[in-house]
């Protein structure tokens, strides 16, 4: 029998907009969701009660009290309420660690779309500038992503800056542009209205996020999604950087000739600012 967050994930695209709701607050918050009651995870996605019973019986389940049994055993059980469960089992937290690891490293390489990637590939060739938006947690993967790409091509911009805020910085985006909205949980919510306003505008967004945030697939041209999946509290970003080395390596194949020709022309800055340590 399929668990709950496998349950949401194949029924996601026929939920209603208020079900999907419930089931983007559940797949952000799967590790505390024991501890909630039925009006409690009302309240918190922002929806009615019943809205959370229709939901939970149209996975099957027919009661809320039946869904918490079965994440109580599991817990008890010393299963860790994750995807891919059957791959973390081991003795120690190293060994579940490394096996979610693979798991998520397995999952992502199965799962990625050849033709979303070639796409955003041919865009981040393509666009004028590439404007990359990280907030939160996902900052420091965008600039690590703008840090990767800077090296194949000019004008790539992290944005906003320190203590900035986002309008100076994109009321100039065009659709010969391409915004990287770098959006791993737990994301602000600006995240989907300045989507919604970038789609308006016409301007190319890639969407760099966790395979549940499917609710915001439609606002971005191009969507790349990494597990977070770990065995304790705190998410993975292994793949998530995994994915930013093979974009910024896929870039560089896309744009060789000068790609390597800046490759050289940093490097020789390098050596002229001695900023470089010599080995």
């Amino acid at each position: 029998m399929k668990q709950l967050d496998e349950r949401l994930k194949s029924q996601y695209s026929t939920l209603s907009p208020q079900e999907q709701r419930v089931a983007d607050f559940i797949f952000d918050h799967f590790d505390d969701l024991i501890s909630y009651n039925s009006a409690e995870l009302a309240r918190l996605s922002g929806v009615s009660k019943a809205t959370v019973s229709r939901l939970f019986k149209r996975l099957g389940y027919d009661k809320y009290r039946e869904m918490r049994e079965e994440l109580r055993t599991l817990r008890q059980s010393g299963m860790p309420l994750t995807d891919n469960r059957d791959a973390v089992q081991g003795n120690t937290l190293l060994a579940r660690h490394y096996k979610q690891e693979m798991a998520n490293l397995t999952r992502w390489v199965s799962e990625l779309d050849a033709d979303q990637f070639s796409g955003a590939i041919a865009g981040l060739a393509e666009a004028r500038r590439i404007l990359i938006i990280g907030l939160r947690n996902s900052w420091p993967a965008a600039l690590h992503l703008r840090q990767q790409l800077l090296q194949t091509r000019g004008q790539v911009q992290l944005l906003p800056q320190p203590g900035q805020t986002l309008s100076e910085e994109l009321v100039d985006a065009a659709p010969d542009d391409l915004v990287v909205m770098v959006a791993f949980r737990r994301r602000p919510r600006i995240v989907r209205p300045l989507l919604e306003q970038l789609q308006k505008a016409q301007v190319p967004v890639l969407l760099i996020c966790e395979p549940q945030a499917q609710s915001l697939f439609p606002l971005a041209r191009w969507r790349l999604c990494a597990p977070l999946d770990s065995v304790s509290a705190y998410d993975s970003y292994a793949c998530a950087n995994s994915l930013i080395n093979l974009l910024a390596n896929a870039l560089l194949h896309e744009m060789l000739s000068s790609g390597r020709q800046r490759i050289h022309q940093i490097a020789d800055l390098y050596q002229k600012l001695d900023e470089l340590e010599q080995r």
